[in-house]
C-alpha cells in the first residue's frame, strides 16, 4: 500500500526533522526570551507611572524670602520644596558619582549596573553593589510598594522604563531631591540641610554633601546624632568616590575627612505662628505665604514678648505689633508669650487680634477731635473737678481731682474726666466715625448708641486697631492701612482721620509725657491705657519711622492686681523701640500751628466750656461715690455739692453734720475709719448721697 501523504502540520516541518535536539532548546530559549522581552516592554507602555506632583510642606517666609515657619505634608513629614538651581552643584556631582554614574545616559534603568550586582551576588553570595538607578529609586519611593521580591523589582524595572518616558531627567532629580529619606520624618534635600547642617543646601561643604549623599541609603541606621561612626564611614566613603572620580583634589578630601559631624538635629524655624496658623487656615491650597516682616526682628521680639510676660505672673500674656509708618507693613506680629505655653497663658491665641477693652488710650484722639473742631489748644485750660452727666459720673483712675489744668497736663496725666467733658461736647458717634476712618473695627457690648463710656475704655478694640489709629496720628492724621502680606489688596481710598495740624497737635502732647525708660521723651510719642479690673495694659507709641504697639494682660481676661500700663506696658514699648533697626525723628509742626502760652491765645480758646449737664436736685461734686479718703485725727474734710436750692443739709452715716444757708461747701470732722455715707438734702427736699472709704493717717 502505497505510503499516505503527511498532514499540514507535518509537511511544514519535514525539513527540520534533522535538527538537533539542543538547537531545538536554543530556538525555543530564544523565542521565548525575544517574546517575554517584548511582552514586558509592551507591558511598560500600558503601566502608568507615579506622578511627579509631590505634596511638599508649605512654607511662610520673611519679607528676604527667609523661612519663619514650614508646616508638614499631610503625614507628618517635613519635605520642603526645593529646585535643582537651589542645590550646591557639588551635591549634584557627588550623588551621579555614587548612586547613578550614566544617569543622563540609560533610559531608567543601568542594565550594566544591573547584570554586575546580579553577577556579584551570585559569585560571592551577598550584595556588593546596587543596581538601582536613581530612576528606579524615585519609582520606589513613589510606588511605596515592596522591591525585595523579584516581582516588585520587575515591576520597579518597568515603572523606571515608563517614567522616563514621560519626564525628563531634570524632573526626575528634582523628585529624588524631594522624596530621598534622611532619618525620622525628614524628606528631601531642603529639610535635612536644614535640620542637620542649619543651612540651605545651596551653601553645603563637602563632607556636609558627602553625608547627605549617604544618608538615604540607610537612614535610621547612619544618622549622625545617633550613630555617628556609620554616618561617618559611609560619609568618608562618599568622599572617597568624589576623589576617585575627580571631584576633590587631595587637600579638599583630607579636609572634608576631618570635618566634625552634626550631634543634633535643630528645630525648624516656629516664628509668627499664630499669624502663620491664621493664613494657612484661610488660604489651605498656598504653597507659600510671604510676609512683610523682617525675620531677625520677629525673633528679638518674640524672644522679648515671652521674658517681659514671664515676670508679670503665671498666667499673663503678651503681643506686640510693629509696623513702618511709610507704608503700612507688619514688620513683626507677636501674638502670645508661647504657642507652647498653651495652658497657663493662651499661648494659642492671638492677642494681636483679640478684642478687648481699651481702656484710656483713645484719648488722645478725643483731644484731637477737640482741636480739629477749635474746641481747645494744648494750652487751654479745663476744669478736672467731680462731674456728672445725666446718668453717667465719670471718675478718674486714682480718684483725685487735679483742679484747673492745661489740656497738655490733662492728657499727658490722663484725666478722666476732662477727656469725658470733651468728648460729650463732640459726641461719641464722633469718636466711633473717626476709629472707622482709621480703618478699626470698634466692637459695642449693645446695640444701643453708644454712651460716654467708650472714652474711658466702654467698647471693644484689637491691638490692631490701635496701631492703626496711631499710625494715623503718626502720619499727620492720613489713614493708615497695615498689612501682613504682600499681596493684600489696599483699600480703595486713603481718609483722613484728622486734620494735619490737629494730629501734630496731639503728637506733641504725647511725646511730652514723662517716661523712666532709655529713650528721651521726646523721641516718641506714646500713651498707655489700663482697662478696667487690671485686665489689659496697653502701651501705643511711634517715631517718625515706625509704630509700636504692646499688650500684656490674661488671654482669659481674668484681672491681675497692679497691671497697669504705666508700669508694666510703657517699659515694654521702651525696650521694643530699642530693639528697632531703624528709628527717625518725629515730625515738624506743620502750617498753620498756634506755638504760644495760655496768655496770647484768643479769647474762646483760652478756657474750655464746662460740657457737663445740670440734674435736678443737688449733686455731691465732692467727694465722689468710691472715693479713698486719708484723713488724719481733728482735720476737716470739704465736703462740695452743685445744683440743687439752698439751704444744703449735710449727713454722715445718717447723722446730722452740718446745715449750710448760702454757701456750697461743708466740713465735716470725721472720727473713725471705714466705709462712710455722705448724703446732703436740699431746700426742696431733694437728695443725693454717696459712699466712700475712710482712711487714717497716722503720720
Amino acid at each position: 500500500m502505497p505510503p499516505q501523504s503527511p498532514s499540514f502540520p507535518l509537511r511544514f516541518l519535514s525539513p527540520l526533522r534533522g535538527f538537533p535536539r539542543w538547537r531545538w532548546l536554543i530556538a525555543l530559549s530564544l523565542g521565548l526570551g525575544i517574546g517575554s522581552f517584548a511582552a514586558f516592554w509592551l507591558w511598560t507602555y500600558q503601566l502608568e507611572p507615579p506622578s511627579l506632583q509631590i505634596e511638599t510642606s508649605v512654607l511662610v517666609l520673611d519679607r528676604e524670602g527667609q523661612l519663619l515657619r514650614p508646616f508638614t505634608v499631610a503625614d507628618g513629614r517635613w519635605r520642603l520644596p526645593v529646585s535643582l538651581d537651589a542645590v550646591d552643584p557639588q551635591f549634584v556631582q557627588m550623588l551621579l558619582a555614587f548612586e547613578d554614574r550614566r544617569f543622563f545616559d540609560h533610559g531608567g534603568v543601568d542594565f550594566w549596573a544591573l547584570g554586575r550586582a546580579f553577577f556579584q551576588l551570585i559569585s560571592q553570595g551577598r550584595i556588593v553593589s546596587g543596581g538601582s538607578t536613581l530612576t528606579m529609586q524615585v519609582v520606589r519611593l513613589l510606588d511605596g510598594r515592596s522591591t525585595r521580591t523579584p516581582w516588585g523589582k520587575l515591576r520597579q524595572i518597568a515603572l523606571a522604563l515608563a517614567l522616563e518616558r514621560r519626564a525628563s531627567k531634570q524632573e526626575i532629580l528634582q523628585a529624588y531631591l524631594h522624596l530621598a529619606p534622611y532619618g525620622g520624618n525628614l524628606e528631601g534635600i531642603q529639610a535635612a540641610a536644614l535640620a542637620w547642617f542649619g543651612k540651605p543646601p545651596k551653601r553645603l561643604t563637602p563632607a556636609q554633601a558627602a553625608l547627605l549623599v549617604a544618608l538615604p541609603q540607610s537612614p535610621a541606621a547612619r544618622r549622625p546624632d545617633r550613630h555617628p561612626e556609620a554616618a561617618k564611614r559611609a560619609r568618608n566613603r562618599v568622599l572617597q568616590r568624589a576623589w576617585a572620580q575627580g571631584l576633590l583634589d587631595a587637600d579638599r578630601l583630607a579636609a572634608a575627612r576631618r570635618e566634625a559631624l552634626p550631634d543634633r538635629r535643630r528645630s525648624f524655624p516656629q516664628l509668627a505662628l499664630q499669624l502663620s496658623q491664621r493664613l494657612h487656615r484661610i488660604y489651605p491650597h498656598r504653597a507659600q505665604h510671604r510676609l512683610t516682616l523682617k525675620k531677625d526682628l520677629q525673633q528679638r521680639l518674640e524672644a522679648l514678648a515671652k521674658e517681659w510676660a514671664y515676670a508679670q505672673g503665671e498666667q499673663v500674656s503678651a503681643a506686640i505689633l510693629v509696623a513702618d509708618l511709610r507704608n503700612g507693613e507688619i514688620l513683626a506680629s507677636v501674638g502670645s508669650a508661647g504657642l507652647f505655653q498653651a495652658q497657663q497663658r493662651g499661648g494659642f491665641l492671638d492677642m494681636t487680634r483679640a478684642v478687648r477693652s481699651p481702656g484710656s488710650t483713645l484719648k488722645p484722639l478725643i483731644y484731637g477731635l477737640a482741636f480739629e473742631q477749635g474746641l481747645a489748644h494744648p494750652e487751654s485750660r479745663i476744669e478736672d473737678q467731680p462731674t456728672g452727666f445725666d446718668t453717667y459720673a465719670p471718675g478718674n483712675f486714682d480718684h483725685r481731682y487735679q483742679g484747673t489744668l492745661s489740656i497738655r497736663q490733662a492728657l499727658q496725666a490722663s484725666r478722666n474726666v476732662p477727656a469725658i467733658k470733651l468728648l460729650h461736647r463732640l459726641g461719641p458717634a464722633a469718636l466711633l466715625l473717626r476709629l472707622r476712618r482709621a480703618g478699626a473695627q470698634p466692637k459695642l457690648s449693645q446695640p444701643s448708641p453708644p454712651g460716654l463710656a467708650i472714652g474711658l475704655g466702654g467698647i471693644g478694640l484689637r491691638l490692631w486697631d490701635l496701631v492703626q489709629m496711631y499710625g494715623a496720628l503718626g502720619r499727620g492724621g492720613r489713614s493708615f492701612w497695615l498689612h501682613e502680606t504682600f499681596d493684600a489688596v489696599p483699600p480703595a481710598t486713603n481718609q483722613r482721620v484728622l486734620s494735619e495740624r490737629a494730629a501734630w497737635y496731639v503728637t506733641s502732647i504725647l511725646s511730652g509725657a514723662e517716661t523712666t525708660g532709655p529713650i528721651p521723651p521726646d523721641a516718641i510719642a506714646f500713651k498707655t491705657g489700663t482697662s478696667y479690673g487690671y485686665r489689659d495694659a496697653w502701651c501705643i507709641g511711634f517715631d517718625g519711622r515706625s509704630v509700636v504697639g504692646v499688650w500684656l494682660g490674661r488671654p482669659d481676661g481674668g484681672s491681675v492686681p497692679g497691671l497697669t500700663g504705666s508700669e508694666a506696658a510703657a517699659p515694654l514699648l521702651q525696650a521694643v523701640f530699642q530693639r528697632l533697626d531703624h528709628r527717625a525723628p518725629l515730625p515738624e509742626p506743620p502750617p498753620g500751628v498756634l506755638l504760644v502760652d495760655r496768655a496770647h491765645l484768643p479769647a474762646p480758646l483760652r478756657r474750655v466750656e464746662d460740657g457737663e449737664i445740670r440734674r435736678e436736685g443737688p449733686q455731691i461734686a465732692f467727694p465722689p461715690t468710691g472715693a479713698n479718703l486719708v484723713f488724719r485725727k481733728g482735720e476737716a474734710l470739704v465736703l462740695r455739692v452743685r445744683d440743687g436750692v439752698p439751704p444744703f443739709t449735710w449727713f454722715a452715716n445718717g447723722q446730722p453734720i452740718a446745715r449750710v444757708l448760702y454757701g456750697q461747701t461743708a466740713v465735716w470732722h470725721p472720727n473713725s475709719a471705714g466705709f462712710a455715707t455722705i448724703a446732703v438734702i436740699d431746700g426742696k427736699g431733694a437728695s443725693n448721697r454717696v459712699q466712700v472709704f475712710l482712711e487714717l493717717d497716722a503720720g
